[in-house]
């Protein structure tokens, strides 16, 4: 099993931290991982990506030419890297961010990642509403792993950020019971 995953969006989308929590639950789990992250040279606001590599063999490579699933924040990474998906490939879109007008996208999972967010009361946590939809459609890493690793990461006196996240977590997944 590999999975190659490129996650995209604008600096400050939390894009980074999302393919981090993916790549340090999948360690968690005894799984191979790479993690290469990307900033533009306008960071917040410019586009931001990483791309990460969870397997259960040694890694060549942490770059991505084809990715098995393409996570994607926003209308200009949708336009820098919807080419870069694999033929039926798991493509995930924040509809809050990007206009599917006009559009050939098949089988994607859309969702207003952003809008959910508000709808919590931080849209700062779009980016695990999205990470709760990527695993548990992939299931691996598991939700349960991740939702460790931000409690980790998270400092002591932030638990109402943990919380927060995991609800955002616990509403991606949501999104994809009977979209299996």
């Amino acid at each position: 099993m590999t999975e190659k995953i490129i996650i995209a969006g604008a600096g400050g989308q939390g894009i980074m931290l999302l393919g981090k929590i993916i790549a340090e639950a999948a360690v968690k789990e005894g799984l191979f991982v790479t993690w290469l992250p990307a900033y533009g040279a306008e960071v917040r606001g410019g586009t931001a990506y990483c791309m990460v590599v969870v397997s259960d063999r040694e890694i060549g490579s942490p770059f991505i030419e084809e990715a098995d699933t393409l996570i994607v924040m926003n209308e200009p990474s949708y336009a820098k890297f919807s080419s870069r998906l694999k033929k039926n490939g798991l493509l995930i879109l924040n509809t809050s961010l990007i206009d599917k007008e006009g559009k050939k996208i098949n089988n994607a999972l859309s969702f207003p990642f952003t809008d959910i967010a508000a709808k919590i009361g931080n849209v700062k946590v779009a980016n695990m509403v999205a990470l709760g939809c990527f695993l548990q459609k992939k299931k691996t890493p598991a939700l349960q792993t991740a939702l460790n690793v931000i409690r980790e990461i998270a400092p002591e006196q932030k638990e109402k950020l943990v919380a927060i996240n995991q609800q955002a977590l616990n509403e991606g997944a949501g999104l994809i019971h009977g979209k299996s």
